[in-house]
């Protein structure tokens, strides 16, 4: 669906927005693992502002490739969150129950600001229309795909580019 090449080219742009728009302060990544990790290095090391990270593992699918529905976290952060400017990094949105459930809780921590960032949008798919995404590098159509750190199942999250899996 999308070569390497493209998603390279598209997260260097991305971590330039973001750079712009976070000069002169630092940001604080937060990786939704696990899909997220290979977006989240790739962006990090793209970006000319300062940069701290952490980790949180998010889930509402199980291994399926549907949405459960029901979100749990597995991990959480390990840094507070008081007073810093948060950018959650996630590989996925589509129906945005994930994310609308992670913005509240993270809200709750004290950060100075949120704002989401994401390698593939599913905006059709959305059915928490509050989910407001800042930085988008593709959004797509309704297609279940794999590779940068998108999986099926646990297999496929190393594929270097964006595909889509044919049942």
């Amino acid at each position: 669906m999308i070569p390497e090449v493209d998603v390279n080219r598209k997260i260097s742009e991305v971590a330039a927005q973001v750079s712009r728009d976070y000069e002169g302060r630092p940001v604080h990544l937060i990786c939704v693992l696990k899909g997220g990790v290979f977006f989240t290095c790739e962006l990090a090391k793209r970006l000319t502002v300062p940069v701290s990270l952490d980790f949180m593992s998010v889930s509402s699918y199980g291994s399926g490739t549907e949405s459960s529905g029901v979100v749990r976290i597995v991990k959480d952060l390990d840094e507070p969150l008081e007073g810093k400017d948060v950018l959650i990094v996630e590989d996925i949105i589509d129906s945005g129950r994930t994310l609308a459930y992670l913005i509240e809780i993270l809200k709750q921590r004290g950060p100075a600001s949120i704002r989401l960032c994401t390698l593939l949008d599913k905006p059709e798919r959305r059915v928490k229309k509050q989910v407001k995404v800042d930085y988008t590098c593709f959004s797509i159509p309704d297609e279940f795909v794999v590779g940068y750190g998108l999986d099926y199942d646990q297999k496929y999250r190393n594929l270097p580019y964006i595909g889509v899996v044919e049942f």
